[in-house]
């Protein structure tokens, strides 16, 4: 009989930032993925870690910690993961964006997060290629930054296993093992291992693990569509948002009279740079199911909405497109801790577009809760699992 002390389900960067952190406190991991690492969410994304995106509550607090472990990351980690910290811009088109964002970034100032508002020359003087005949204003934030999550990912996996985790990818999970309410493991193809407690982290698809032990978990898939071009010489000085985009991640209700396609599909946009000089921008939120597919008209909408806002970008070449399906919690903070539904498992889970920015404080805090049963993290306690009811079958 295989045993762990601990069996972590899914190969993104939370589960792979939970493997590192466990296994550096002496625990027995194995880490196990149905496809290859990155094959999800952590996989069909852009490369952003930008607090000022999050809402300024304890969201914003775990991101901030999540940057200052970022910082050392690279090194603690052995590969250089790629994060810069190259600032980033909110870009806002009407007075009611700037007056909810004047209220937001003051919030977030009071939180710690060093953010202004800028005119839209000062805006355009910072990202050429802006439209400034059509900005209100932007926010701009030095601390946001971005990471390449494939390089992440692999590097907290690699160093995971040389502290003696077991990583298995290509390991389905078709089932969990349960003594009375109680989960003890889970089931693989040929084979049962067993542990103390299990974490599913598997991303959008955590409900369909939920589902293994009865429980009915809040967590939908919503679909992001984004473009990629050529490499092209340096042009995003900064990581570029739009203020549209905010209000659709974290209020989609106040576009409930908006009856546009733009509307419909979320669309907003979301521009980085790679290192290699590929640009991506992007993107929408569909809730469509677990299809990962692009379609006609999120592309179309994407597009027009980035050159709308970002005319600097005609003439690229775009060489390919993607589409993955992000974890979508209803109160779009994400679940880390202890399902109390079901003893033994535990959610690392939900943190829809934000586990990039998130992965480092996540997995370090799954390690604190299940090493310590508590956590000196601020505001740890707010992603608790127990703030939902679970519906049980």
């Amino acid at each position: 009989m295989k045993r762990a002390d601990v069996i972590i389900i899914g190969g993104g960067v939370i589960g792979s930032a939970s493997a590192y952190y466990l296994a550096k406190r002496g625990k027995r991991v194995i880490q196990l993925e149905r496809d290859y690492f990155s094959a999800g969410a952590s996989g069909s994304c852009d490369q952003m870690v930008i607090p000022q995106s999050k809402a300024p509550n304890e969201h914003l607090t775990l991101a901030l910690y999540s940057v200052e472990l970022y910082k050392g990351l690279s090194r603690e980690l052995g590969v250089d993961i790629e994060y810069h910290q190259k600032g980033a811009m909110i870009l806002i088109e009407s007075q009611e964006e700037l007056r909810i964002m004047e209220g937001i970034t003051q919030k977030q100032r009071e939180l710690g997060l060093p953010v202004e508002l800028l005119s839209p020359a000062e805006a355009k003087g910072r990202q050429p290629g802006v439209n400034d005949g059509i900005i209100t204003g932007s926010t701009y934030c030095p601390v946001d930054g971005e990471v390449n999550p494939f390089k992440m990912n692999l590097a907290y996996t690699d160093a995971a296993a040389r502290l003696g985790a077991e990583i298995r990818p290509y390991t389905p999970v078709t089932g969990l093992i349960r003594e009375g309410d109680r989960v003890v493991g889970v089931e693989v193809p040929g084979e049962r291992l067993y542990a103390d407690t299990v974490v599913n982290a598997a991303g959008a698809w955590v409900p369909v693990i939920g589902r293994m032990a009865g429980l009915e978990l809040p967590i939908k898939p919503r679909r992001g569509q984004v473009y990629i071009t050529e490499a092209v010489a340096p042009f995003v000085r900064h990581c570029v948002l739009n203020a549209r985009y905010i209000v659709a991640k974290h209020n989609p209700a106040s576009l409930a009279n908006d009856t546009s396609r733009m509307a419909k599909l979320g669309v907003g946009i979301s521009l980085t740079q790679s290192q290699k000089g590929n640009i991506l921008f992007g993107a929408t939120r569909e809730f469509v199911g677990y299809d990962t597919g692009n379609s006609y008209e999120g592309l179309q909408e994407v597009l027009a909405n980035a050159l709308r806002l970002m005319p600097g970008l005609r003439g690229m070449r775009i060489i390919r497109t993607m589409g993955g399906v992000r974890p979508y919690p209803p109160d779009s903070k994400p679940l880390i801790g202890y399902v109390k539904e079901a003893p033994g498992l535990f959610l690392a889970a939900g943190h829809e577009g934000d586990g990039i920015c998130l992965a480092p404080a996540s997995g370090l805090l799954v390690s604190q809760l299940i090493c310590d049963g508590r956590s000196d993290i601020p505001a740890a306690g707010s992603f608790d699992p127990g703030r939902f009811q679970l519906q049980t079958s």
